[in-house]
Order: C-alpha cells, then structure tokens, then sequence
C-alpha cells in the first residue's frame, strides 16, 4: 500500500532558524507525534520509538531514520523505515523552506509512506488518515516549536 501527501507551514521565524531546527536530529526527531524516545546517532540518524495505534494493530514501532539536507539550505528530504509486530513501514518526506518575505518561512512538505504486514491489512482509509496525521503533525509540530 503505497500513499501520497503534500501541505504547507507557515513559520515564524526565518530562513536559518528553521534550517538550523529542521537538521538538527534531536529537534526533528521529538516533533514526531506519539514519540516516547529519541537515540542520535550522528547529525544525520537516528532512531525513534513512536506509539502507534491503527484499528487493531497497537503498540510501540522502532524507526530508523536519515536525514537528507541539501547543500542549498533551502531542502530537507527524511527517510525512515522501521515498524513492530510483523508491520513494516517506509516513510520518505521533504520540504523545501521558501523566504515568505516578511520573516516567516513556508516549509512546503510532501511525503510518502508504503506499509506492509498486519498494519497494512488494517484498510486503507485508516492507514491513509494515520500516515497523513503522523507526517501532517510533524510538520506541524516544527512550526509549534519555532513559535517565539
């Protein structure tokens, strides 16, 4: 099962503060909704215990996770792959941090997750709604964390 989501933060706070949030491991890896631990392993992985509740399959998933920035400071691409109890789940999100002018950067986001196992068995409107509200509230919960 493979599922498509894009949309938009607008951010308080300019270009180089929400670059420095969005690559910093630690920072990222806390905006994950239902998150109960984070362990960097270099700038760039780490691993994330999440909760996951979808229809019957609930419980705690590990994710491995990567992130990508672009040597441009203007993109930041994420994979992160991982699941628990026979489910796997492959994630992979970007966002590109366009100057909106006025102090504020529009973090344009996009993702993509495949599922596969008792998690994906779950029905696809369920999983569609989860994954969309995992990647939607991450997003949203940078914005949430650079409101000064």
């Amino acid at each position: 099962m493979n599922l498509q989501y894009t949309g938009e933060e607008k951010i308080p706070a300019g270009l180089d503060a929400v670059w420095a949030f969005v690559t910093d491991p630690e920072k990222v890896g806390h905006c994950f909704p239902d998150v109960v631990d984070v362990m960097v392993q270099d700038p760039t992985h780490f691993e994330a215990i999440v909760k996951v509740g979808v229809g019957p399959v609930r419980g705690k998933f590990k994710m491995k996770v990567e992130l990508l920035p672009a040597s441009s400071k203007r993109r930041i691409d994420m994979k992160m792959s991982g699941g628990g109890f026979g489910s796997a789940v492959d994630l992979t999100s970007g966002a590109d941090l366009v100057d909106a002018g006025d102090g504020t950067t529009l973090l344009k986001w996009s993702g993509q997750a495949e599922a596969r196992g008792p998690v994906a068995a779950v029905g696809g409107r369920v999983l569609d709604a989860q994954a969309q509200k995992l990647i939607s509230q991450a997003f949203g919960n940078v914005r949430q964390q650079l409101t000064v």
